[in-house]
């Protein structure tokens, strides 16, 4: 029960920033125990390039998981079809990004790591590559089965988790459902609970339109939608409240007794989020038989091999997911 969570980190996109992030790991002190999952010719190639006096050393299933040890990284390589230019992405190399997330799935679920943390990965190149991709959320959900799943956002004290994630606008209203918005709901308040160690969970839940449809007279989702779930919800005595206008929700008065937003859509509570804790928040995938989490920005090319990547957000997801790891050991225990 005492031994440090294990943490697999994909690498994400290998033009982009995710070598660089994972790279710096090397340098601060980590409180779990990390392997990377990724191309260490790639890697070694763009530590020289940032000048980082990083040793990596490579590790084959059938080894001992890797203790911590300072300026020492540990990869599982798994080699790119070609050689990485940074900045440029190529779509002949995006099985292999897959590939490392499929490999980090089979760790866990043969019970050889505890959590997956993923480094940004470029949606467009995965589709260029004739491969369907939505997003890490998505894909992890289907490999694992499961039909529901809540993306979370975490950062300076405030979560906001999304009712739907990458649709378009236009599609948003149709897919919040009764059915749909209630799962959301129980899986975001059983997470609450168990990994985050919060007894009663308090939760408010944006409305769809304008002023929470003003009573109708903005659009019928609230009265038709949103309110039946959440009053049912409160029957069963969860701390769920709202619908919320979303213009007035994100205020100091509301959010100090509140643990978590649910908000309707991704750009609804995510602009948020990210102007509040950029660069440190915590992207969570909640329903999940396993533990995932991610940092909270994207491949960002331009800065890739400059030595200007900032890893913090990174940093941040690794100690959530052993977060995670240690809350659901406690509960569990």
């Amino acid at each position: 029960m005492n031994a440090l969570p294990r943490l697999v980190l994909t690498v994400g996109e290998p033009a982009g920033i995710g070598p660089d992030i994972c790279l710096q790991l090397a340098t601060h002190p980590l409180s779990a125990s990390v392997l990377l999952l990724g191309d260490i010719h790639c890697l070694r190639s763009r530590a020289l390039q940032l000048g980082l006096p990083v040793r990596l050393q490579e590790w084959q299933e059938g080894d001992d998981w890797p203790a911590i040890e300072a300026g020492t990284l540990r990869v599982l390589h798994l080699p790119l079809t070609h050689p990485c230019r940074v900045g440029h992405l190529d779509p002949a190399n995006a099985p292999a990004v897959l590939n490392g997330l499929d490999k980090a799935l089979a760790l866990l679920q043969a019970g050889l790591a505890d959590a997956l943390v993923t480094a940004p990965v470029h949606k467009g190149i995965i589709n260029d590559a004739g491969i369907p991709f939505t997003g890490h959320t998505e894909y992890l959900a289907a490999a694992c089965g499961q039909n529901e799943v809540v993306m979370l956002l975490a950062g300076r004290g405030l979560r906001v988790a999304l009712a739907t994630t990458h649709l378009s606008l236009a599609d948003v209203p149709a897919a919040i459902t009764r059915s749909s918005l209630e799962s959301t709901l129980r899986i975001l308040h059983a997470a609450l609970i168990q990994d985050f160690a919060l007894a009663a969970p308090r939760i408010l839940v944006a409305g769809l339109n304008p002023h929470a449809g003003e009573g109708g007279h903005l659009g019928q989702e609230e009265i038709e939608v949103i309110s039946p779930v959440i009053q049912s919800l409160q029957k069963e005595e969860m701390r769920i409240s709202g619908p919320w206008p979303a213009d007035t929700l994100f205020t100091p008065r509301l959010l100090e007794d509140a643990d978590a937003v649910l908000a309707m859509y991704h750009d609804q509570g995510l602009p948020v989020l990210k102007y509040h804790a950029f660069g440190e928040a915590v992207n969570i995938t909640l329903g999940l038989p396993i533990v995932r989490t991610s940092v909270d920005h994207g491949t960002a090319l331009d800065v890739a091999g400059s030595g200007r990547a900032q890893g913090e957000s990174l940093l941040h997801a690794l100690e959530a997911a052993a977060e995670i790891v240690r809350n659901r050991r406690s509960r569990n225990a």
